[in-house]
């Protein structure tokens, strides 16, 4: 990374402006450029709006270079990419319709061009540049000032560091805050560079394995499928620590207390009968987001947050879609701060799987940025929820560094392993899809236990309301053990023949396999991963992602076919 360039596009009194390099008319900056870090402060002179802040750089890209992109929340794709590689994207004909800003709702397109050029890509947080088992590791140690963007030209021989800083006027000194350069093996750089963030590496737990009802019925529960899908783990009880009720519990989203008739014994009964088992009680919530159907958006229509308009803004398209409740709001923040008292404290749950969450701050307001709003959100989560577990899910990654306990870090899987036919449409990266969630855990692997614990999303082994083949399933099954410590099946146990016990028992079992390596080869339809055993053995796995399909033999001990 050389020859540092700095730019910075601002607005004064309704005049766009672009300072290059440390001076001009109403705003100066203030960097430093080693080759351990950036660091920059932004000095107005007057009062002025900033719009982005951002550093060019040359970096020599080796034919052999591959650039890490990770995405920009939990569901996001994320993965290696090599100069003749283009990035993932929503697809053109999305945007010509004009249709972008709806399907990609959960998206970066709000701060984000897409890359249309073959070798140019952008990264959320953090990326590294690979080069065999050598690491050049960039990552921000702090979000809170604004999200940070960095991106490549691989052909060009290009990097860049960008700050998304739209939605705030300064006028006074304003830190952007440090972002570390790093080098060395991919162990050395990621255990360093959560070092100098100051976060925890181990959080109150070390392995969570269990039940998510999601993934069989989404919101088609009720009272009876939880309970016997309950006592149905009994021939594995030894292997599980939790069972986490999903989505469906309630009237509508946003209305978490009503009584649902769903439930007629309501939800302390269920944790209560979980807790009989001797698992940890987990229950889904969405904390932002309010159901257009709800009663509390039809009471507090003043609550959710509006658009440059006043229109409420649209947080997701789910449920029949979704507005989202504003925290600055003192009224939102104490109806909030009220349905976890009740659910943590009251009904006693124990963890919180919390979605949705990058809908908090898709737009800038009240004088700080989109990064700024999703470190705040996440500290009030943490507010919220005490010493109780969080699940995050649907969050940009870096707000929560340091803030929950176990984390999504892959999209969510399908029921059909290929996932829908709109997959391959270009409608969004987002979208449900096991091969997506596999990419994702590979390629986000090393963030297990540094900093959470890698929820890699479920595996199933049933065989109703399912299309996988058994071979598919023992690949993501196997993905999911070797990339986190999150382990959920979706399935009512009482399908499972005795091999399927086994198996469960063996994935739910924290991994003993080290991975050491994973690339895309052969035009990227196939990853290969090298790993090492418990016995210090090194093993290869490659799989064609299309199919599922490769060197079974180094899973093959899971679980023989039914």
């Amino acid at each position: 990374m050389n020859n540092a360039k700095f730019l910075c596009y601002y607005k004064h009194n309704g005049t766009d402006i672009l300072l290059e390099g440390t001076t001009s008319e109403y705003l100066d900056a203030d960097y430093s450029v080693t080759d351990g870090s950036v660091k920059l402060t932004l000095k107005p002179k007057a009062r002025v709006e900033l719009i982005w802040a951002r550093f060019d750089f040359e970096h020599n890209f080796d034919a052999n270079d591959r650039f890490f992109a990770n995405g920009y929340q939990s569901w996001s794709t994320s993965r290696e990419y090599v100069k003749s590689d283009m990035q993932d994207a929503m697809g053109e004909w999305i945007r010509t319709l004009k249709a972008d800003k709806f399907a990609g709702l959960a998206s970066d397109m709000w701060l984000c061009k897409p890359e249309t050029k073959k070798g140019c890509f952008h990264s959320h947080c953090y990326t590294y540049i690979k080069n065999g088992e050598k690491f050049l590791f960039i990552g921000s140690l702090s979000e809170r000032a604004g999200y940070t963007i960095i991106g490549a030209d691989m052909n060009a021989n290009t990097l860049y560091i960008r700050k998304d800083v739209e939605g705030i006027t300064i006028d006074s000194d304003y830190e952007l805050g440090e972002v570390v350069i790093l080098n060395g093996t991919e162990a050395e750089v990621f255990d360093k560079y959560f070092d100098l963030m100051g976060v925890k590496k181990e959080s109150k737990i070390d392995h969570l394995s269990g039940y998510t009802s999601w993934y069989n019925y989404f919101q088609k529960i009720d009272e009876k499928i939880i309970l016997r899908d309950l006592n149905a783990m009994d021939k594995v009880k030894e292997d599980v620590n939790i069972f986490q009720v999903d989505d469906g519990y309630e009237t509508f989203v946003g209305d978490w207390l009503d009584p649902c008739e769903k439930f007629p014994n309501g939800m302390k009964y269920i944790a209560d009968k979980i807790h009989e088992k001797g698992y940890m009680a987990g229950i889904w919530l969405a904390p932002f987001n309010v159901q257009i159907k709800s009663r509390t958006y039809k009471e507090h229509p003043d609550w959710v947050i509006k658009d440059e308009k006043g229109r409420p803004q649209l947080g997701c398209q789910g449920w029949g879609g979704a507005f989202t409740l504003d925290i600055y709001n003192p009224e939102v923040r104490e109806h909030i701060k009220h349905f976890f008292d009740v659910v943590l404290n009251e009904w006693g749950y124990d963890m919180v799987k919390l979605d949705f969450l990058y809908s908090e701050c898709m737009m800038p307001r009240n004088n700080k940025t989109r990064g700024t709003i999703m470190c705040e959100a996440m500290d009030f989560l943490r507010e919220c929820c005490g010493d109780k577990l969080i699940l995050g899910c649907g969050v940009p990654l870096g707000a929560a560094f340091g803030k929950v306990d176990a984390c999504r870090i892959s999209c969510d899987v399908d029921l059909k392993y290929t996932g829908k036919f709109y997959n391959k449409m270009g409608i969004g990266i987002e979208l449900p899809s096991a091969q997506n969630a596999m990419n994702n855990s590979i390629f986000r692997r090393q963030l297990n236990h540094r900093v959470f614990l890698n929820d890699p999303d479920v595996f199933f082994l049933r065989y109703s309301n399912l299309k996988f083949d058994q071979d598919q399933k023992l690949l993501l099954a196997f993905i999911n053990h070797i990339c986190g410590d999150v382990l959920f099946v979706s399935d009512n146990m009482e399908e499972y023949v005795k091999t399927d016990f086994d198996t469960v028992k063996k994935i739910f079992a924290k991994s003993e396999y080290r991975i050491l390596d994973a690339n895309y080869i052969d035009n990227n339809k196939k990853i290969i991963i090298k790993l090492l055993d418990k016995d210090g053995n090194e093993r290869i796995l490659w799989f064609n992602m299309d199919t599922g399909m490769g060197n079974q033999a180094v899973i093959s001990g899971i679980s023989p076919k039914r």
